[in-house]
């Protein structure tokens, strides 16, 4: 395992130093963000990622490089459904185009500290009791099953318990004028639907890791491979949001690919005790089953 301090204190500083110059300077000024910029900066996010596994590849072997980027490619993958749901949180609390970007970064933020929590959890569990391993197994392979079959669910914000634990704390304004997490009203503050649009984000997200931190834990039993694999993938969730909550209808089989992934390691996870399927053959059955999910939804029209 990468147990080194000092490179766990270079990448956290790393983090803050690039989230502090998308914020503070290249989106200082709220403005839309269109699919130009998105592809653009989904694109810097991935080169970044695949510059870190060449770092990752120079000080710690050819083998770490590998599991990095196939837990990379597994939760980038398996954090495109979640877009789906950050495109109706947004649409639910009527955010508007400028705002959209910090409300998910903040959002984003929170999900990586929570992320950081589960994956610790998850991997002192296997560490200690080594079982746990084939329940992930068998929940990964229940879960990619029912994929196909799951419908669209509405969002109800006031039955998440964070929100309601929230509004216990805090009373809620329904003012969204000036873009603002809180205000001032009758000399008492206020927080507005932004701020819960940011909680619901960042539990959604959370959700959603319940499935897909299980399945990069096939992948690598490391926690700085799993954990920074999974900082690369959630930032460059915000430039995919843009880009495809425009392009959501054209990849409509994606969700059968994912489906098929979580299977695969679910199976994975649950032979493991008998024979450990190398990292490369699986990164390459990851790849193809995204690839030929696209490609089936973009040849298959859909029926009028």
């Amino acid at each position: 395992m990468v147990e080194n301090t000092t490179v766990w204190i270079g990448f956290i500083i790393f983090v803050l130093l690039m989230l502090s110059l998308d914020l503070f300077v290249f989106n200082r000024k709220p403005h839309e963000i269109k699919i130009k910029e998105a592809l653009l900066w989904s694109g810097f996010w991935i080169a970044l990622a695949l510059l870190f596994n060449y770092g990752v590849f120079i000080w710690f072997g050819k083998e770490k490089a590998i599991e990095f980027l196939t837990a990379y490619v597994v939760e980038e993958s398996l954090s495109i459904d979640n877009l789906f749901v950050f495109i109706l949180i947004i649409g639910f609390f009527d955010v508007k185009p400028q705002h959209q970007h910090r409300i998910l970064t903040c959002g984003i933020i929170g999900a990586i500290v929570l992320r950081a929590i589960f994956i610790v959890t998850g991997i002192a569990l296997i560490g200690m009791f080594h079982w746990i391993i084939y329940i992930f197994g068998v929940f990964l392979i229940f879960t990619g099953a029912k994929i196909p079959f799951e419908k669209d669910k509405e969002l109800e914000p006031d039955k998440n318990i964070m929100v309601r634990l929230f509004k216990k704390i805090m009373p809620v304004s329904n003012n969204t004028e000036k873009g603002t997490l809180f205000i001032r009203e009758n000399y008492k503050t206020y927080a507005t639907p932004l701020f819960i649009a940011i909680i619901m984000i960042a539990f959604s997200d959370l959700v959603f890791a319940v499935d897909s931190i299980p399945a990069v834990l096939a992948i690598s039993n490391d926690t700085f491979i799993v954990y920074t694999s999974n900082v690369f993938a959630v930032l460059g969730l915000r430039s995919l949001y843009f880009a495809l909550s425009v392009m959501v209808g054209y990849f409509r089989y994606l969700k059968f690919g994912l489906s098929a992934i979580l299977i695969f390691v679910g199976t994975k996870m649950c032979i493991s005790g008998y024979y450990k399927i190398p990292t490369i053959p699986s990164l390459l059955v990851i790849l193809s089953l995204i690839v030929i999910s696209v490609l089936v939804s973009l040849a298959i029209k859909e029926e009028e």
